[in-house]
């Protein structure tokens, strides 16, 4: 249930004041699937940086609840605004990720890790926000993700990287009828490790006299009219293994989406080239989806989506040799069917080749967890769940 609170205009006789509107809205979703999975490890693989061997570990199947929630991550929040007048408004968000299955944060423990900023929004110039927000990129393709970023079975960390959320970061939002403009830059995102390999102050940056380390930027715009969308974004990553000799992470691309009665059909192109501070290439790629969201019925909505990534040079540190291995396709499928406005039920399935799930593999770090068992090259999963949002 969403509740709202607004504090009505009102004058204080006294001293001729007035008070300005403000509002605070309570909102989140709770999202628990129960999931199958094949060729499951039982932990991550371990890795030689100087020989670049990876060594997967024995595994089988898995069946369990699942904590990153199925469609959406369950979290909690809060969103407020105040009217200051002439066109001005000031406001926040403070957003906690959690698991269902055990209640705990997700995020690395963080109590608002999904997102918690505070800023100002103008009518006619744009909103300015600081804290842990989404990345440009993140906004930009958002409107072309065939699962809207689903928990499970989209490989949303090798699209945007693991700094799709920032912390530290000024960012600048602005919608000019059907062009709507973003750019971020983040002090330092945070992240505590590039795959296998700790970063320079746990990732976060803003340390005297190493001001570039782990810093990131980026930008994008978008157009909408009519049932089309087309957006562009650049995102730029220096993440830092050595304090002061940053290396850099860049990504640049391209999405559409197009609806048309029942159907919306989306599409994308992200190009990708990171490096090591000596300037080593750690991963060049292209990376492509696919997809279409089709509205079966008032009801049940039904999306199919295809992902593709073009592995052309892959190290897992700068020291490792370079391998070219076998490209990771992904098919994945969703039944959502709503109950009511606020609760539906689902089925979400997926099948990848030459990785585990989401690709699942050292081209983003296993930062996915679908850890391919030995011995294996596809992964399978499947997961019935319930979501209610409020």
């Amino acid at each position: 249930m969403r509740i709202k609170q607004v504090v009505a205009a009102s004058l204080l006789a006294c001293a001729g004041t007035a008070w300005a509107e403000s509002s605070v809205t309570v909102y989140g979703v709770a999202d628990v699937p129960v999931e199958f999975v094949n060729h499951m490890a039982i932990g991550a693989p371990t890795i030689n940086p100087t020989t670049g061997v990876i060594t997967q570990q024995a595994g089988g199947n898995r069946f369990s609840l699942a904590s990153s929630g199925g469609l959406s991550g369950s979290r909690f929040g809060l969103r407020g605004t105040e009217d200051l007048g002439t066109g001005l408004k000031a406001l926040f968000v403070l957003e906690s990720g959690f698991g269902l299955d055990t209640g705990a944060l997700q995020q690395g423990g963080r109590l608002f890790g999904r997102q918690a900023f505070v800023g100002v929004q103008s009518d006619s110039v744009g909103k300015l926000t600081f804290g842990r927000q989404y990345s440009s990129m993140f906004d930009m393709f958002a409107h072309a993700s065939p699962l809207s970023y689903g928990s499970m079975y989209e490989p949303v960390f090798l699209q945007l990287g693991p700094n799709g959320r920032a912390d530290n970061t000024v960012k600048y939002t602005g919608v000019f009828g059907g062009l709507t403009a973003v750019a971020h830059y983040s002090f330092g995102v945070g992240v505590a490790a590039l795959g296998v390999t700790p970063l320079a102050n746990g990732g976060a940056g803003e340390v005297p006299g190493h001001f570039r380390d782990n810093t990131a930027y980026g930008g994008g715009l978008m157009y909408s009219s009519n049932g089309l969308g087309l957006s562009l974004a650049y995102d730029q990553w220096n993440a830092a293994v050595t304090a002061g000799s940053p290396g850099t992470a860049k990504k640049a691309g391209i999405a559409a989406s197009y609806v048309v009665g029942p159907a919306k059909f989306v599409a994308g192109y992200r190009w990708g080239n990171g490096k090591s501070n000596t300037d080593a290439t750690l991963l060049r790629d292209d990376y492509y989806w696919v997809g279409i969201n089709y509205q079966a019925t008032s009801a049940l909505g039904l999306t199919l989506a295809y992902y593709y990534d073009d592995l052309k040079t892959l190290r897992v540190s700068s020291v490792a040799p370079s391998t070219n291995p076998a490209n990771p396709w992904q098919i994945s499928f969703v039944a959502d069917y709503s109950l009511s406005k606020r609760t539906d039920v689902y089925l979400t399935t997926a099948y990848a080749k030459n990785s585990g799930l989401n690709f699942d593999s050292s081209a983003n770090g296993f930062a996915s967890s679908y850890f391919l068992a030995s011995g294996n090259t596809n992964q399978f999963g499947a997961a019935i769940g319930i979501r209610h949002k409020f």
